[in-house]
């Protein structure tokens, strides 16, 4: 395992790609004790205060680039199964579609994958973590909360070691044929709103249903009340009022 670590840097995210477009082979992480400019989905703003988990796995080529899509849930579940190891839990966090991880309904952590194209057509992808071990945001789209909160102490550096290892792991269950079955399980086993009411948000569209599955790639699939079923690729997603 190869890592990086810095005590400040803009975004691990954006480092990990500096990395990649200068030839780096993949499979590094980099890990930094705080970020300035961390950023979440649909490039909102990250909080990252120091004593808080910010790292960012990058892979050249992954195979099968077809389904680069499930690696969100993927990493999901690692982190959910790593902080359960660091904090002697049992699901102590769900899910909650794609890829957040929730305590008691309040965010607990972020995963950010992001995707480019490389001079000689390879995509470099980067999944990016963000945990809150021992602060979390005031204000924000969605309540928050952080481990120290909870009463687990869970040092960043204790828990980045132990998820890089369920990482790794999970990468592997997910390479196989028919791994991401697996992977979806496990997930589904977590899940924050399974059988809930709940309304998904994209851009200026918006569908209320109840969280019924999810499809064999990882999409959320939809109940509405007129009995049709709506697969969702991408959104947001809230409780129902």
């Amino acid at each position: 395992m190869r890592v990086e670590r810095h005590t400040s840097v803009g975004s691990t995210n954006s480092l990990a790609f500096e990395r990649a477009r200068a030839g780096d082979p993949g499979h590094i992480w980099i890990v930094a004790d705080e970020q300035t400019a961390g950023r979440g989905r649909r490039g909102r703003d990250w909080s990252s205060p120091v004593g808080n988990l910010f790292a960012s796995y990058m892979m050249l080529a992954p195979d099968p680039r077809e389904r680069i899509g499930e690696l969100p849930l993927v990493a999901a579940v690692a982190l959910a199964e790593a902080i359960d190891k660091c904090a002697g839990t049992y699901q102590l966090a769900k899910l909650k579609w794609p890829n957040d991880l929730l305590v008691d309904g309040a965010k607990l952590s972020g995963i950010l994958l992001e995707a480019e194209t490389m001079p000689d057509s390879r995509t470099a992808v980067v999944l990016g973590l963000g945990v809150n071990c021992v602060s979390h945001p005031r204000e924000s789209l969605y309540p928050c909360t952080d481990l120290a909160a909870l009463g687990f102490s869970v040092s960043a550096e204790g828990l980045f070691s132990v998820l890089a290892r369920e990482l790794d792991n999970w990468l592997g269950i997910w390479r196989r044929s028919d791994g991401f079955n697996t992977v979806r399980k496990a997930w589904l086993a977590r899940a924050a709103h399974l059988g809930q009411k709940i309304t998904v948000r994209n851009g200026q569209q918006e569908l209320t249903g109840t969280f019924q599955d999810l499809d064999p790639r990882g999409h959320l699939v939809l109940s509405l009340e007129n009995g049709r079923r709506e697969t969702i690729f991408a959104g947001d997603v809230f409780l129902k009022g």
